[in-house]
């Protein structure tokens, strides 16, 4: 489910900001921009979203604002890796000069700036700005979700209105069966020429198969299992996707076996709000 939360968290004389915005995926996946300086911390956002936001494409970024006091610091080891390759550089063209530190001010972001706090601070302020974006990003997912739910509930409504329509239209086996006699009896000239019992069995057999009883019946009970897995206070949008191709299914094998045109129009009404509530499940977590 799509969303944003903000949090943050004083830092010495500035602050920690942690934007989150979530994106729908099946899965979590969380990717996290920080600043080089705390750039170490990037892996306890990560955790915190995982451990609180459970689904979706989470991109957060972190900022620091403010004040934050900061001292301007060597990389040692890129440092050392550039004077390196400066020397390899010195052999190959010219071996008995002497190779001076001052060249290393021509290499880039070797200096950079980190604030001057100890580790823990840092890290329990980035851990709690974090905690606040997740808690905004849940309360914004549950508002979205009520409104969701309310949706799909009206949906769910329609759908039974077409079922109850689908069992008050649908034929009854003699129905059907008197039917597939009457057309018989006008295409035949001389029904004294057929195996009467063996034609009595195959059209009881016709009638029979094309009885839709129980698929009505699986649709009313996966409707109510629907509503059932929405009350959960738990993530329901997989199980939830998976009825809904149970209910699909259902609807187009009533819609394969039904010779009667109401019942089949029925069957493609169920067909198109099913199909609705497909796409708004891929937002539930």
């Amino acid at each position: 489910m799509t969303g944003f939360g903000a949090g943050s968290a004083s830092l010495g004389q500035g602050r920690v900001e942690v934007d989150l915005r979530a994106l729908n995926h099946r899965f979590i996946d969380v990717r996290v921009r920080s600043p080089r300086e705390i750039a170490g911390l990037a892996a306890t956002v990560e955790q915190v979203a995982r451990k609180r936001l459970l689904r979706g494409r989470i991109e957060a970024v972190v900022r620091l604002e403010g004040g934050t006091d900061t001292a301007l610091q060597l990389d040692l080891e890129r440092s050392a890796a550039a004077f390196e390759q400066l020397k390899q550089l010195r052999d190959r063209v010219c071996p008995d000069e002497r190779v001076p530190l001052e060249l290393l001010g021509a290499f880039p972001d070797l200096f950079h700036r980190a604030p001057v706090l100890d580790g823990e601070a840092i890290h329990d302020a980035v851990r709690s700005a974090a905690e606040d974006a997740c808690q905004a990003l849940f309360t914004m997912r549950k508002s979205e979700g009520d409104a969701l739910r309310a949706s799909l509930l009206a949906e769910l409504d329609q759908l039974r209105e077409l079922v109850a329509r689908a069992r008050e239209s649908r034929p009854t086996v003699r129905e059907r069966r008197n039917r597939l006699e009457e057309r018989l009896n006008s295409v035949l000239d001389d029904r004294a020429l057929l195996d009467m019992g063996r034609l009595e069995q195959e059209v009881a057999l016709i009638a029979e198969r094309g009885d839709v009883s129980e698929e009505l019946a699986r649709l009313g009970s996966h409707c109510e299992q629907f509503t059932e897995l929405l009350d959960l206070a738990e993530p329901v949008g997989r199980r939830l996707d998976f009825l809904l191709q149970e209910m699909s299914r259902e609807t187009n094998t009533l819609g394969a076996k039904s010779d009667d045109l109401t019942l089949t129009r029925l069957a493609v009404e169920q067909k198109a709000s099913i199909e609705r509530m497909r796409e708004q499940v891929q937002n539930v977590v």
